[in-house]
């Protein structure tokens, strides 16, 4: 009988930590947030990340009470960014804006000390933005096949943001699935790549949306296709490159991941939250003038993307010989 009440007692003992934090862990679920929450991004103010987080922080301040603090940390592609989100408490106040640039980065850099799918697990994302393929006017090509047959008549030049930048692999996708031989020019960021395409010291580069578009309205660069799967509504005569190219697709990217170790609860509860925000018609007409498609996925729907992207985006950079793996 002393046998049995001792083991009751145990029993009942090792059970009483778990009937006290259910409630108190639903209670702190309710509650959230109770505090500001920390947005890190790894680019610079006014960078597409920028932008789209302040938007989302306006929405989530009207729905929670609560401000959403973008924090702005540039440098390595996002890697530094990605560093400093981890050393935070995983408490639910710090997200991460995770883009297609960082698991770029994470393929061609050397000793990435983090991992993308293990240490971030996903929230939503947010949105996708095409490359747009552009051209000085003085090439004689209107159109992708037109651009085809004369690089294979006469070698062209393009430029990119850096080795390994996305416009870059964006030209590496294209020679490789066409079959034509493009020197690759890479400069220390878009705008000169732009500028030496204007000033044909490059033939054609490729360019994100919003960088693109003065150009093109200007007539100093003609766009001859938008590098995601279909039509940009802000270009809706410019075809996609796959149209011509089958097979052929590159995107920009946001979306929001958290430590490692964030509570799933509050991961969820985020989640819902943001989904409801991105597709608020006010939020997708402030970001259109980006061309970002908004999105708005679910957790699983993001993680399901990431694997994706995450394999094109390797297969590329080894196709580009920049792979540090």
């Amino acid at each position: 009988m002393r046998a049995l009440t001792r083991a009751f007692t145990l029993l009942a003992a090792a059970a009483m930590p778990a009937l006290l934090s259910t409630p108190a862990a639903q209670a702190a679920e309710t509650r959230y947030p109770e505090k500001p929450i920390r947005v890190i991004i790894g680019s610079a103010a006014g960078s597409g990340p920028d932008i789209i987080s302040r938007v989302l922080a306006d929405h989530l301040y009207k729905a929670w009470g609560q401000r959403i603090v973008v924090d702005a940390r540039p440098g390595a592609a996002g890697v530094i960014s990605a560093e400093l989100a981890l050393q935070a408490n995983p408490d639910g106040y710090t997200w991460m804006i995770l883009t297609s640039q960082l698991v770029v980065a994470t393929s061609v850099f050397k000793d990435v000390k983090f991992d993308l799918a293990r240490d971030f697990p996903s929230v939503s994302l947010l949105g996708t933005v095409p490359f747009v393929q552009l051209v000085n006017p003085q090439v004689p090509a209107k159109s992708i096949s037109e651009l085809i047959a004369h690089a294979k008549k006469q070698p062209l030049r393009y430029g990119s943001a850096g080795t390994g930048a996305s416009e870059h692999l964006s030209g590496v996708l294209f020679t490789h699935l066409t079959g034509t031989k493009m020197l690759h020019v890479p400069y220390k960021g878009i705008a000169q790549a732009i500028t030496d395409t204007i000033a044909q010291e490059v033939q054609l580069t490729y360019a994100v949306m919003p960088a693109a578009t003065p150009h093109i309205q200007g007539g100093r660069l003609r766009a001859l296709g938008v590098t995601a799967s279909k039509r940009s509504f802000l270009l809706p005569d410019v075809p996609s490159i796959s149209e011509t190219v089958p097979g052929y697709e590159t995107l920009g990217w946001y979306s929001v991941v958290a430590p490692r170790g964030t509570p799933n609860a509050v991961l969820n509860t985020v989640s819902a939250e943001v989904i409801k925000g991105v597709k608020d018609p006010e939020f997708g007409k402030q970001l259109r003038t980006l061309g970002i498609d908004t999105v708005g996925s679910t957790r699983d729907e993001l993680d399901a993307f990431r694997r994706d992207q995450t394999k094109r985006i390797g297969d590329m950079v080894k196709l580009s010989g920049t792979s540090a793996k």
